[in-house]
């Protein structure tokens, strides 16, 4: 039997609902409301944003870990011993760029607002605030007592309704949402081309050392040496799948406008789709130029801040499905 909500929701698509019994009619509604994220301001928006999540903070100090365990193989073990100064400044150039790209990008991304709705909205001045119409319909989530807007989804971590949430990562200890998504694909991407690169640097120093005597290709004895690149490999190869899988749904995600829970949950096709490159332009914000593979470019192409729009105070209303009353 479908809930409350779940009945509303029928209705407002016009699907209508058949009485069981008793010729139970539909409600009246015009549409289904999209509720704009102009009208429900993030709280947060301008703050510091930090989920204090014990597995989400171990896990991405582990991501971390990890890094720096290939820093250290990449500089100590392949680089610095070897004779080849060119080969040692390219690559070591290289690497570090990408592994300082990939920092920043974590860090967006673990710290971004990722467009949590302000919580205890859903009172009655709020709702009269956003003066809608009469027969239309909005919803209350019922954990964190906020309207929530059009594609929002609670998260049980974050305690937050979120704007087009993708899903919850603890590698990154976040949400991947609308405003920190293009962080967390550039994430993956740089962390997919550091575990390659460092898969290639292993390939070609295994065949220097088979060439040349391992005594002199490494300033680490030769088990220690095979040890710490077989581990780097297997770490790379992990790292460089698992990545590549994520960006891959993420690109293809934001190209069919289609977040990963609303997939998951089967709500496609109810909203008005963008094209794939307008979609692509929104999500990394602004026409395709370097900005888009840079996580300290902004989301947003405004040269003003948004303001903040205050919430009316007032008690919650105890109802999760309020319908604006007909004249």
């Amino acid at each position: 039997m479908k809930s409350p909500v779940h009945r509303c929701r029928d209705v407002e698509h016009g699907r209508g609902l058949a009485g069981t019994g008793s010729g139970t009619t539909c409600i009246q509604t015009e549409q289904r409301i999209p509720i704009s994220k102009d009208v429900i301001t993030s709280s947060s928006a301008s703050a510091m944003w930090f989920i204090r999540d014990a597995c989400g903070i171990v896990c991405a100090v582990i991501t971390w870990l990890l890094v720096f365990y290939a820093e250290f193989v990449v500089l100590f073990v392949m680089l610095l011993p070897s004779k080849n100064l060119t080969y040692s400044i390219v690559n070591g150039t290289l690497f570090n760029t990408l592994a300082f790209l990939a920092f920043a990008s974590h860090l967006r991304a673990m710290c971004t607002d990722p467009g949590a709705v302000p919580k205890g909205n859903a009172t009655k001045e709020y709702i009269e605030s956003l003066q809608l119409k009469p027969g239309q319909v909005v919803y209350k989530c019922p954990k964190c007592c906020s309207i929530k807007p059009d594609r929002a989804h609670h998260c049980s971590v974050c305690k937050r309704c979120i704007r087009k949430m993708d899903h919850h990562c603890p590698w990154v200890n976040n949400c991947v949402g609308e405003n920190n998504q293009k962080y967390f694909v550039l994430f993956t991407m740089y962390i997919a081309l550091i575990s390659l690169h460092s898969l290639v640097m292993v390939v070609f120093h295994f065949l220097n050392c088979f060439e040349d005597d391992w005594t002199k290709c490494s300033t680490f004895s030769p088990p220690a040496t095979v040890i710490l690149l077989i581990l780097l490999c297997f770490e790379a190869l992990l790292f460089l799948i698992f990545t590549s899988v994520m960006f891959g749904t993420q690109v293809h995600s934001i190209c069919t406008d289609e977040t990963g829970i609303e997939r998951l949950k089967g709500e496609t096709g109810k909203w008005g789709k963008v094209p794939c490159w307008e979609a692509m332009r929104m999500a990394f914000g602004g026409p395709f130029s370097l900005s888009w593979c840079s996580p300290f470019a902004g989301l947003s192409c405004k040269t003003t801040p948004t303001e903040h729009v205050p919430v009316p105070q007032g008690e919650i209303i105890e109802e999760d499905v309020i319908e604006i009353p007909l004249d």
